[in-house]
């Protein structure tokens, strides 16, 4: 009796040789949660080891770079203008737009494998907490946020960003930050998973490309453009993250990022 194939799986089979990425996708299918297109800054961070370690779920690990711009960094802080939500069909997702910040630990899983893991976040948008990964507090207290550019015509573009974030509870998190705008490189689309620090056996893949101008780093000194720069992170369960022993590694300005979110 013949065997009835799936048409995909047949194509896919034929061009194996040609087309291992597209049969991976076509055989394992992912299915699309939403897309973002957003601009973001992100600050890499050394916080205290043992603060850090109570918010991983236990198995899992912080996974701290030895070398190049993310290195001695455990955690990441990242504010986030998210100019446009859209669902899989392509209208707008919610309210279609989003600011938050959230906190992302660099870890490895109970395997050893590297992974990205949400352990906080404060967000605008009520029906955005607690979110995706269980962990978002809204920022009903405060939640604010300027990005300003200037040109004279002849000098350096001198862009600005504020933000302020805080919840009832008293979680807070503020960046502010005057810098000249250098010219970003363009990464190629990466896929990476993030795991909730509240429950582990969740991750999102979240398929990103962007365009990165790191304007301060630590470890590889490129030309500082940093003019003015602030941040205050505390409060809640925060307190012990940001206790003023924190260290600032690198300025990470994301001009923007395409971003599609899927769910395994």
């Amino acid at each position: 009796m013949a065997r009835k194939f799936d048409r995909n799986y047949v194509m896919c089979l034929a061009g194996a040789a040609l087309l291992w990425g597209p049969c991976i996708a076509t055989l394992h299918a992912e299915t699309m949660v939403e897309s973002s297109s957003e601009a973001r800054f992100q600050l890499d961070v050394h916080v205290p080891d043992a603060a850090l370690k109570a918010l991983l779920p236990t198995g899992w690990t912080s996974n701290v770079a030895e070398r190049g711009a993310a290195k001695d960094a455990n955690l990441r802080v990242i504010f986030i203008d998210r100019v446009t939500i859209n669902g899989p069909d392509g209208k707008p997702l919610g309210k279609g737009s989003n600011r938050l910040v959230y906190l992302v630990a660099p870890v490895k899983d109970p395997s050893g494998t590297n992974a990205q893991m949400v352990i906080g976040g404060l967000t605008e948008d009520a029906s955005d907490a607690p979110g995706p990964f269980g962990v978002y507090l809204q920022a009903s207290a405060i939640h604010t946020m300027q990005r300003t550019t200037s040109s004279s015509g002849s000098g350096p573009i001198l862009d600005s960003q504020d933000w302020v974030f805080q919840a009832p509870s008293g979680e807070h998190l503020e960046l502010h930050i005057k810098y000249e705008r250098g010219i970003g490189n363009k990464g190629n689309p990466s896929d990476g998973k993030f795991y909730s620090a509240k429950n582990p056996d969740f991750f999102q893949i979240s398929r990103q490309e962007q365009v990165l101008d790191i304007l301060r780093n630590a470890t590889t000194n490129p030309p500082d453009r940093v003019k003015e720069f602030s941040f205050k992170g505390s409060g809640g369960s925060y307190a012990k993250l940001f206790d003023g022993s924190e260290k600032m590694l690198s300025w990470d300005n994301v001009l923007w990022l395409n971003r599609s979110v899927l769910a395994p």
